[in-house]
């Protein structure tokens, strides 16, 4: 028997996420046709012998019941529940918080995986490699880019057993580009070892005492326990060479979208839109809502996925973006690279455009000026007719009548 958590954070969390989780929280934003973690959700549920997916956050307990709901249709064999922590436990502090959970009905093993990630789930992979080894934990690694591996939690690897032995969370110079992607396998006796890190946090806040600094009680899976783990010989990787992306500004969203609609045109086609004979041109991946309403003349695609009841008019062209609910973009319009929060207008001939992410870049404003980026309208934003509006992140309820360019409009 296995077990899942997904680790969602808290409302505090995903301040990099907005304007678009000022109206949700990022772990329920709707990347291809669903919420983020469904897609989680969605990868465990294939595995043979899972039982039970808990959700771990310091998010109100109602802001998962329409999820957890659905939930229970789509998969009625799995128990999905959302545990709340009493504060931030940190992400290992929450799975040790709640580890009478975890380990009622005696699993044999459990995945841990973040939210805010978009990933291929090689989770029956991981499973077979874990196996096969004596370790009490497996990770899922990719390689990235040379230049940018310090932003992730690097690992060196013995390559003929893919045992760590060596793990750094963002060093300050370069040691590998092999990367943890965020999804562990953990065998159930890692609890010693997480009250060990724990013990060993509180000696260290004892000793620091005189400093007069704030503790931090907060227990971190990538700082606190994967390097005892490694260090302990206990810890293994398996290495994908799938797609994975990290969620973590608004933007990202977009590479994510197209991610995971580049997968669903492989293993579920028929989720995605189809070129009919009085329908729009469809281009490559898209995802259309059957609520929404798109003129016949619009041409759609690649990697848009278009929400509940948008209405897409005239000779619309849309790439490269996520169209929220009750979206209406009027005759002529082009979207190219962005986000369009929900209830938004934009008028005839209005171009909203966005540059294309470079890797694995997140960020927003380089050396103090707004950078090249992903074009993000907050819900109920208004542009009207011919105005241009590239590279701008645009916070809820702004009425643009004039154009901008590079800006973040508050």
């Amino acid at each position: 028997m296995h077990k899942a958590v997904i680790l969602v954070g808290g409302p505090s969390r995903g301040t990099r996420f907005r304007p678009l989780s000022l109206n949700v929280p990022k772990p329920l934003f709707p990347v291809a046709g669903a919420p983020i973690i469904a897609h989680h959700l969605a990868a465990v549920a294939k595995i043979e012998g899972l039982k039970e997916v808990l959700i771990i956050g310091f998010f109100e307990d109602n802001v998962f019941a329409n999820f957890i709901n659905q939930a229970a249709i789509d998969y009625p064999n799995i128990n999905v529940r959302y545990l709340r922590e009493y504060q931030a436990l940190g992400t290992a502090g929450g799975i040790y918080h709640f580890r009478d959970e975890i380990l009622r009905g005696d699993p044999k093993s459990f995945f841990v995986i973040h939210a805010d990630i978009a990933c291929a789930f090689p989770l029956q992979g991981m499973l077979d490699a874990h196996s096969k080894h004596r370790g009490l934990c497996t990770l899922l690694g990719t390689k990235v880019p040379r230049e940018q591996a310090n932003k992730f939690g690097c690992l060196i690897a013995r390559p003929e057993t893919n045992e760590v032995l060596h793990y750094v969370e963002k060093p300050d110079a370069f040691i590998s580009d092999l990367i943890s992607c965020g999804v562990y396998l953990f065998d159930s006796a890692v609890f010693s070892e997480i009250k060990n890190a724990l013990d060993n946090k509180k000696n260290a806040h004892e000793e620091n005492d005189y400093l007069w600094s704030a503790p931090d009680d907060r227990l971190r899976l990538e700082q606190d326990l994967l390097r005892p783990l490694s260090e302990g010989k206990k810890l293994y990787v398996f290495e994908t060479q799938n797609f994975w992306r990290q969620i973590k500004t608004a933007g990202s969203a977009v590479p994510a979208n197209a991610a995971y609609l580049e997968q669903c045109a492989v293993e579920a086609p028929e989720r995605l839109a189809k070129k009919q004979p009085n329908g729009p041109e469809i281009v490559g991946a898209v995802y259309i809502h059957p609520s929404a309403s798109i003129d016949p003349t619009a041409k759609i695609g690649p990697n848009v996925s278009i929400g509940p009841r948008a209405v897409i008019g005239k000779g619309v062209r849309i790439k490269d973006a996520i169209v929220l609910d009750n979206v209406v973009i009027n005759a002529g319009s082009c979207v190219l690279h962005a986000v369009v929060g929900w209830d938004s207008r934009i008028g005839a001939w209005a171009r909203v455009e966005g540059s294309p992410v470079q890797g694995h870049s997140t960020t927003v404003t380089k050396n103090g000026v707004k950078s090249q980026s992903i074009t993000i309208l907050g819900k109920e934003v208004s542009v009207k007719d011919e105005i241009i509006i590239r590279n701008c992140i645009v916070l809820p309820h702004k009425e643009l009548k004039a154009s901008f360019h590079n800006e973040i409009l508050m």
